[in-house]
């Protein structure tokens, strides 16, 4: 296994691989990462680590959106995390690769990153200004008939897609953009679809493709049945919107 030292950029949202991610960074800890990460040569990628925090531990306040101006920043790179961050963290996350960092007059950031691979978290730096993470690769596996897996995937989010838009009177034309790569189609589900973090967490860490959307299509069938009997549920368009995680 592949193993490296990265900057931790924990956060209240899962990241997968291929998906945007926009960030907002007002805070000292997270801002003196992204000029360390500056001073990386614009030819070779600026890479941190994306965690998702543990239900019931304090969100840091940078994330995605809009930073709150009336938060007063803590400070330490552990503040929020309790003495033992690492339990603080989910275990498994994922790389960014940060194509964009654009300094504000104030000091903040605006950075947009890409997540590349999944890492394990094998332990986490607090002696700096941010935190830094030993971090491990995981393996991309296939699994035993994800290409079947992921037309029932695709069939089944269109189906979630016009529930939720509440076009139950259209369909989805085929030239809609979706890919047809397997793991490609497991990254943009999980990232897509209105789930709550433990479950975006629990697709992350599948051990493969293939486990990854069985588990979609349990979930996909599920909330679409439940849209469905609930039809005065709030509807969030999906079909129309760029897919992030955030």
């Amino acid at each position: 296994m592949t193993t490296a030292r990265l900057p931790l950029f924990p956060l209240n949202a899962v990241l997968f691989p291929g998906l945007v991610l926009p960030l907002n960074v007002f805070e000292e800890r997270y801002r003196a990462m992204m000029r360390e990460l500056l001073k990386t040569d614009e030819s070779e990628p600026r890479r941190f680590a994306v965690v998702a925090i543990r239900d019931g531990h304090e969100v840091a306040p940078s994330a995605p959106g809009m930073p709150d101006g009336t938060a007063a920043p803590e400070p330490g790179p552990t503040a929020g995390f309790g003495p033992e961050p690492l339990t603080a963290f989910n275990s498994v996350g994922c790389v960014a690769d940060a194509a964009t960092i654009h300094e504000r007059p104030d000091g903040s950031f605006e950075v947009m990153a890409t997540g590349t691979t999944r890492v394990r978290l094998l332990s986490v730096d607090a002696s700096g200004p941010y935190l830094t993470a030993e971090v491990e690769e995981l393996p991309e596996e296939t699994g035993e008939g994800s290409g079947a897996l992921a037309e029932g995937v695709l069939r089944a989010f269109r189906s979630y897609q016009k529930r939720l838009a509440g076009a139950r009177e259209r369909s989805l034309s085929a030239s809609d953009e979706l890919p047809d790569e397997p793991s490609v189609v497991s990254y943009l589900v999980a990232a897509a679809a209105v789930l709550d973090n433990p479950s975006k967490q629990r697709l992350l860490e599948a051990p493969d493709v293939a486990a990854r959307l069985r588990e979609e299509l349990k979930l996909l069938r599920s909330e679409t049945a439940v849209i469905r009997h609930l039809p005065s549920l709030p509807a969030t368009d999906l079909t129309k919107a760029p897919t992030s995680p955030n």
